[in-house]
């Protein structure tokens, strides 16, 4: 098997266990198909009971499809073990503002390393290869904070969106 350009820790598996809920505040929807009510952003989802949803094994049946099919790409573990230290917003309320978006901000991360690790099948020019792997290892690598996160947007993630513009060449006809 090839090697893979990323760790042995994989930051992109999700793991409920070692998160706060952050889905279940942080994010919106609107009834319709994929949810039976509306939620609005920042608001505990009303099947929630501390950081467990007290009908996951029946979502679907329950008209909560959206949140089967939600995966956050492992940003919730993320911020609340590294840039929290295991902290949550429902112990110290506090924090439900700053870890909400810690979540968003993480998430920005976490889509980017799915895709610099996914431009690894493109025939990329070597300088290119070696600029994605760059990027990659300081999006994986990288110790967070939440000022860090804060900043990421106007930083990294725009250095990141300016070298996925330049290698969309790569891609087939029509992507």
């Amino acid at each position: 098997m090839p090697p893979t350009d990323h760790p042995q820790t994989d930051h992109l598996r999700t793991d409920c266990s070692k998160c706060a809920a952050l889905c279940c505040i942080a994010l919106a929807f609107d009834k319709g198909k994929d949810f039976a009510f509306d939620k609005n952003p920042g608001e505990p989802c009303r099947n929630l009971s501390g950081h467990r949803c007290t009908i996951h094994d029946r979502l679907t049946q329950e008209g909560l499809a959206g949140c089967v099919a939600y995966d956050c790409l492992g940003a919730g573990n993320r911020v609340v073990q590294e840039v929290f230290g295991g902290r949550s917003w429902q112990t110290d309320p506090r924090l439900t503002r700053p870890m909400i978006e810690a979540f968003a901000a993480m998430r920005e991360v976490h889509i980017r390393i799915d895709m610099l690790r996914a431009a690894e099948t493109l025939p990329l020019e070597p300088r290119e290869h070696q600029t994605r792997r760059d990027f990659l290892a300081r999006l994986e690598q990288h110790h967070w904070s939440g000022a860090e996160l804060n900043d990421f947007e106007v930083g990294l993630a725009l250095e990141i969106d300016i070298f996925f513009h330049a290698i969309r060449k790569h891609l087939p006809a029509g992507r």
